[in-house]
């Protein structure tokens, strides 16, 4: 069996010295450029690959960004860390992932996991991470980021959006086709910035319109289909029933859709049902699916180049605020019985 090639081997056959090897793995612009290509041109032919572990401890460093998301279990987080990673490992870099599942004690152990197998940065999604665990970052001078927020605590970095702000839109769309009882199936807010931060912004965007949105008329549920239909049929037993449902993303307004056709509730002519996210089927979905787009792979590209030059001791300047939009679909009707107004007021 042929060994494995070593640093040696590519040195020998170059005719250099392993010195001017590792220079051209590690500090390319140090080597003159005809000698660089003739060594890259030795590792390519013999199939060298640099062992991480070694290079690392001569460069005093792990070649390691961190990401910390709830789930895999939702396209709009794998959509985002692939965005991440193909953009972190373009720099030269190499993606460790941990999920937390939305439990904040086992997002503090992913984070010291993380932290010992060396990563450099990392990014963490939403800003509920339990104090203590931004200390421990912060005593580590390591850099970090939260990610689809729009401020941080601690003095951190967000690149986000506001997601009380961003429901203003939807609110006002669904209010200007009558709806006058409007109720909001939300994901878990316990230890969930985000689930918490949309239902005060649906509420105070109701409340400005002379409108409300009572406790009865929000539930809470897991961001899984199953949990989603059973939220659904809660809201729909109600009486009398809300006219239009928000959803706090489009898993939960995918399973309330599912549910409705199982009552036999006709969407929009019943009831309107609306989204956040924009994922990718819910624009496939029957009926399409009204929703909040989010720009997804830029917000993590961002954060990613955050990173990168905090890394580098050469901080970069990214855009923070990430774009949300109302994107108009099928699933969203004039309320039952109210005709629209002429003049667009409501």
């Amino acid at each position: 069996m042929r060994s494995t090639p070593k640093v040696v081997d590519v040195a020998k056959r170059a005719q250099v010295s392993t010195a001017t090897v590792s220079r051209v793995l590690n500090r390319p612009d140090s080597v003159r450029p005809e000698l660089r290509a003739r060594v890259q041109k030795v590792i390519e032919e013999i199939g060298y690959v640099p062992n991480a572990g070694a290079r690392a401890l001569s460069l005093n460093r792990s070649g390691n960004i961190g990401a910390l998301i709830p789930t895999i279990d939702n396209a709009i987080f794998a959509a985002g860390v692939q965005a991440f990673q193909q953009r972190v490992t373009s720099r030269g870099y190499q993606m460790l992932l941990a999920t937390s599942e939305y439990d904040l004690q086992t997002e503090t152990e992913q984070v010291i996991n993380l932290v010992s197998r060396g990563v450099e940065a990392l990014a963490i999604f939403g800003r509920s991470q339990k104090p203590e665990v931004l200390q421990f970052l912060l005593q580590r001078r390591l850099p970090y980021v939260h990610v689809g927020v729009d401020r941080a605590p601690q003095g951190g970095v967000s690149i986000g959006f506001d997601n009380q702000k961003v429901m203003r839109p939807l609110v006002q769309y669904l209010a200007d086709l009558r709806h006058r009882k409007i109720a909001m199936l939300a994901g878990v807010v316990a230890g969930n910035d985000r689930a918490a931060d949309r239902v005060k912004g649906a509420r105070a965007a109701l409340r400005k319109l002379g409108l409300d949105l009572p406790a009865q008329l929000v539930i809470e549920r897991p961001y899984q289909i199953e949990a989603a239909r059973e939220g659904m049929r809660q809201l729909m037993m109600l009486r009398p029933r809300p006219t239009a449902v928000i959803c706090g993303n489009d898993v939960l307004a995918l399973g309330a859709l599912i549910e409705c056709q199982r009552l036999g509730i006709r969407v929009p002519q019943e009831v309107s049902v609306a989204g956040f996210d924009d994922l990718e089927i819910s624009r496939h979905f029957c009926p399409a699916l009204t929703t909040m787009h989010v720009i997804t792979e830029q917000m993590w590209q961002r954060a990613a180049d955050y990173l990168i030059g905090q890394v580098q001791q050469d901080p970069v300047e990214v855009g923070r605020d990430i774009e949300v939009s109302l994107i108009v679909r099928e699933s969203t009707g004039p309320a039952a019985g109210r005709s629209l107004p002429s003049n667009g007021d409501i």
